[in-house]
């Protein structure tokens, strides 16, 4: 049979019956959009929770410090682990103890000399406002728990002047720097400033943070520098653990779809059993006329295999518009009680091309029952069926 005649005859159904073919699509439609949306939901949750702990870089960077006093990182260590093959780039952050006065308010907090990489390499992203972008500027970004033992709110910490202690330290005591950021961070108050900023020779470091130029050399990067006696930690190992359990609820999420989906493709076959029914009559006088029993399956087959291809595309279509709804409800809520606009779902391409042609494939199979018993009809019996 050519394939303009297969096509007409497959789709004369969607003219014909349009009415019951449209709900089993619908039908269909609603299992796939089931499944989409529970698995963007998985997406979505995933992508939200990575972009707020981590960037490209820090997937790259080794955190590592010292266990005690007596395995220091010094300016020694820097030039050791950076002799090490394939690390690319080491920035460090020494530890100060000090006071800081906001509004005439004082609290002890720890200061972090670091440079602007510093954040880079660690995957930190301010809360608010900027970090800093020279070595040198009298600047400080701190942390939201530093903003809340003040009683202000991330952005109007922003801009204000502090006065900075720093124990030890002559140059610093009584001097006044600018609050240009702040990270999300409520378990300590801390703050950064750019070493450079004070005049002293830093020669001990709280700990380091060391990009590696693959993540293929990552794991003897870290045997070699473990061996040397300091801790080291990797957040793409962390990232790795968080992709694991994001994947174990997509999994669970697909699942619930998956039964919608069943009901919509048994749907789908009882649709093509009816159907096979009322063209009992037709599959005769096509078989008396020349068509072969292939030709009768394959018309079948294709007519299942168009269906669930327009199911998936409608799916497709449903899952968007509910995702896009149900997400824009939960920011006009969240907005309402001030806080922060969020995408909850997120659809790779790759899954929405997938899900289409998953769709085909359930219509395929939903098809080759109804196609095979049509195929093997006897011609006289069938054009004798009433």
């Amino acid at each position: 049979m050519k394939l303009k005649y297969l096509i007409k005859l497959s789709t004369r159904t969607f003219r014909t019956r349009a009415g019951r073919t449209a709900l089993t699509i619908l039908g269909s439609a609603i299992g796939i959009a089931a499944i989409f949306v529970f698995v963007a939901l998985g997406y979505g949750l995933q992508k939200l929770t990575l972009e707020q702990i981590t960037t490209a870089e820090s997937l790259l960077s080794l955190d590592v410090s010292s266990p005690n006093e007596n395995i220091p990182l010094n300016r020694q260590t820097l030039e050791d682990i950076a002799a090490i093959p394939h690390v690319e780039e080491i920035s460090f952050a020494a530890l100060f103890a000090g006071q800081i006065t906001v509004n005439d308010l004082t609290s002890g907090v720890n200061f972090y000399a670091c440079s602007p990489s510093f954040f880079r390499l660690g995957g930190i992203n301010p809360l608010a406002g900027r970090i800093f972008e020279t070595e040198n500027e009298k600047s400080l970004v701190v942390s939201s728990a530093l903003a809340k033992s003040f009683d202000l709110s991330p952005d109007s910490i922003i801009g204000k002047n502090a006065r900075v202690v720093l124990f030890g330290d002559e140059f610093a005591n009584g001097a006044d720097w600018k609050i240009i950021g702040i990270t999300d961070d409520d378990t300590m108050p801390f703050a950064y400033f750019p070493h450079q900023a004070i005049n002293i020779h830093i020669t001990e470091f709280d700990r380091l943070k060391v990009k590696i130029s693959n993540t293929k050399f990552i794991n003897p990067a870290v045997d070699q520098i473990v061996g040397m006696g300091f801790l080291v930690s990797a957040l793409s190992e962390t990232i790795e653990e968080a992709n694991k359990i994001f994947g174990a609820i997509q999994f669970v999420l697909a699942l619930f779809g998956f039964v919608a989906l069943m009901v919509g493709a048994i749907g789908m076959a009882n649709t093509m059993t009816v159907t096979l029914l009322e063209r009992t009559n037709e599959i005769g006088t096509m078989k008396a006329i020349g068509a072969t029993d292939r030709d009768i399956g394959i018309l079948f087959l294709t007519e299942s295999v168009i269906m669930g291809f327009f199911s998936g595309l409608g799916g497709v279509a449903i899952g968007f518009l509910t995702a896009g709804t149900f997400n824009l409800a939960i920011n006009l809520l969240a907005q309402s009680m001030g806080g922060q606009s969020i995408s909850l779902f997120y659809a790779p391409p790759w899954f929405t091309a997938f899900i289409v042609v998953f769709s085909t494939l359930v219509g395929l199979f939903s098809g080759i029952f109804p196609s095979r018993k049509a195929a093997q009809m006897n011609p006289l019996e069938a054009l004798r069926y009433k």
